[in-house]
């Protein structure tokens, strides 16, 4: 089975995050590659991935880059893909420019733009994406959300069972 959904990063200190993002497609069993790429330094090689990417199979593209952040709306502007930026934090001013950069695209060259750092929830989205064609996919994904409500009301109980202090350890 060929990819449904790419992953591309600006450098390899963004893998930590970006796997996160991975990791989740992969308990979706989704299927996906994954690529380091930069925009201002493989500019050429960014152009070939993007211009090949529907021909490829995929049916989005997940973006994270720090900084400028420029991948995801470079990405944006070479395919017909959905994009999907995942700004990267950084020491300096905590991904705030990262964060800018990727949501605020010019006119017609959209990207949809998750939180700092929010590569699991771009690859839940990118999932859903790819199960609007996918009916089996698409279940994975109700049960999913299913199994994170239960996880909250399995919380709830044990709230209510013990208590805020006994629930915190702090007894």
């Amino acid at each position: 089975m060929s990819a449904k959904v790419g992953i591309i990063m600006g450098s390899d200190s963004d893998l930590a995050v970006m796997s996160k993002a991975a990791q989740v497609l992969e308990e979706l069993k989704v299927e996906y590659e994954i690529s380091i790429i930069s925009a201002h330094r493989t500019p050429k090689k960014l152009e070939e991935y993007a211009r090949t990417a529907e021909e490829r199979g995929l049916e989005a593209i997940i973006c994270g880059a720090g900084g400028a952040a420029a991948l995801a709306g470079v990405t944006a502007a070479m395919t017909v893909l959905p994009v999907i930026g995942v700004p990267m934090y950084s020491k300096t001013i905590g991904g705030m420019d990262a964060l800018l950069s990727t949501v605020q695209m010019p006119s017609g060259i959209p990207v949809a733009t998750v939180a700092i750092d929010g590569a699991k929830n771009a690859g839940i989205l990118a999932a859903k994406i790819a199960a609007r064609t996918d009916p089996e996919l698409a279940q994975r994904l109700k049960d999913y959300s299913a199994d994170m409500a239960g996880g909250v009301e399995a919380k709830n109980d044990k709230l209510n069972k013990l208590g805020y202090k006994a629930y915190l350890g702090q007894n």
